[in-house]
């Protein structure tokens, strides 16, 4: 009976050091996961998550719509351009805000808009985020209710830009040419030739 309580004891024992290093490992990784202290290096700018580490010129990249040319331009008029994104205040957050929305405010030229001409109102826009996407399919649908040529191609799954389908684009069922198996010759059709 004795050796046998030792051992019990000793598994006791060996439980208890497995939980604590089980506890030390968790309250280990809590102190490394510090979710607030990523949360900080995010900025909401036009619907869009920013890196707080980067430069303004270099972060806005990050926001759909806007190219090199005009985050460089929107970053030249604001005088941000080489400040990082978590040191901006409130105030040149919402700056940069008005800039983005509206460029023609702050005589950025038009040729840097990405909507130039549009067909409904007839004005040079430029479009971000939700706006450019919802715009996007608006106009995708508009072919298709129309059913030009751009807009059929969309409807068929096809290149709508004039690429060559013989190679490209091949997905969904049977695709090329397919050989039919070569018939035997049969045997009465010789006899009928002598």
């Amino acid at each position: 009976m004795g050796v046998f309580m030792a051992d019990e004891r000793e598994r006791k024992e060996q439980k208890k050091e497995k939980a604590e290093k089980v506890d030390k490992r968790k309250e280990e990784t809590k102190e490394f996961a510090k979710p607030e202290r990523r949360m900080q290096n995010v900025v909401r700018l036009g619907e869009t998550n920013l890196d707080g580490s980067q430069k303004v010129a270099h972060a806005l990249l990050g926001i759909t719509g806007l190219s090199y040319s005009m985050a460089r331009a929107i970053s030249d008029i604001s005088d941000l351009g080489h400040k990082k994104v978590l040191e901006l205040s409130e105030h040149e957050l919402h700056k940069l805000e008005d800039i983005i929305a509206n460029p023609h405010k702050y005589n950025i030229p038009s040729w840097l808009y990405n909507r130039r001409n549009d067909p409904e109102k007839g004005i040079t826009t430029h479009l971000t985020t939700s706006q450019l996407e919802l715009t996007k399919k608006n106009d995708i649908d508009r072919m298709k209710k129309i059913k030009c040529y751009k807009g059929i191609r969309h409807i068929l799954g096809q290149p709508v830009r004039g690429q060559r389908t013989r190679s490209s684009f091949r997905s969904g069922g049977t695709v090329g040419v397919q050989r039919s198996k070569a018939k035997p010759a049969s045997s009465g059709s010789k006899d009928r030739k002598r």
